[in-house]
């Protein structure tokens, strides 16, 4: 089961983004936090300057905008960029969790960064990514919101119901009381019983 990808989504959600940060006159790029060494003492560590131009910005700002549309767009200007300098891409799998009340199935619902796919929609390469040269050449990289699952509603939701119908039952019997012996039967026993 493999989902494609949706690059034309992903585009025009971007090219959303930018005409919205250009309509406010807002930059391109927001400030990292600080070196160590920085006079204030107010940080203790450094990040790269948070570029408002790549998915995971856009993602992380649209999701707060469709959460509260009537909150003013700076402040969820702000909140993206916070977000993706303390926590980078994977602050998104949060920021999702937060937003639905609690954990989030991807194979049920669409992942917002990689649109379901279960691959990172980012391409870059193995150098960049840091990743171990031993491995294959042509392997995946999963998406750091989803850890690549992959939204299959269809076919994962056949298996999904049988198992919950399973849950179910076995909670009804262990909720269920023994049976009660009817009352005529201990009054009998009572009666039978006295002299």
């Amino acid at each position: 089961m493999t989902v494609t990808r949706n690059r034309r989504r992903e585009d025009q959600l971007r090219a959303d983004i930018l005409s919205e940060l250009a309509e406010i006159e807002a930059p391109l790029t927001a400030p990292g936090r600080p070196s160590r060494t920085d006079p204030n003492g107010w940080s203790y560590g450094y990040s790269d300057d948070i570029d408002r131009t790549t998915l995971a910005w856009a993602t992380t700002y649209r999701r707060l905008t469709d959460h509260q549309p009537d909150a003013p767009r700076l402040s969820h200007i702000y909140a993206a960029d916070a977000l993706l300098r303390e926590c980078r891409v994977t602050g998104l799998a949060t920021l999702h969790q937060e937003l639905a009340g609690g954990p989030v199935n991807y194979r049920f619902t669409r992942c917002p960064y990689c649109w379901g796919s279960g691959e990172d929609p980012v391409e870059a390469t193995c150098d960049e990514r840091g990743c171990l040269h031993g491995l294959d050449a042509d392997h995946e990289h999963l998406c750091p919101v989803c850890r690549g699952e992959e939204f299959a509603p269809e076919y994962f939701g056949p298996d999904q119901i049988q198992l919950m119908d399973e849950r179910l039952a076995r909670a009804l019997v262990a909720r269920t009381p023994a049976p009660r012996p009817p009352l005529r039967r201990l009054l009998r026993r009572n009666r039978a019983g006295q002299p």
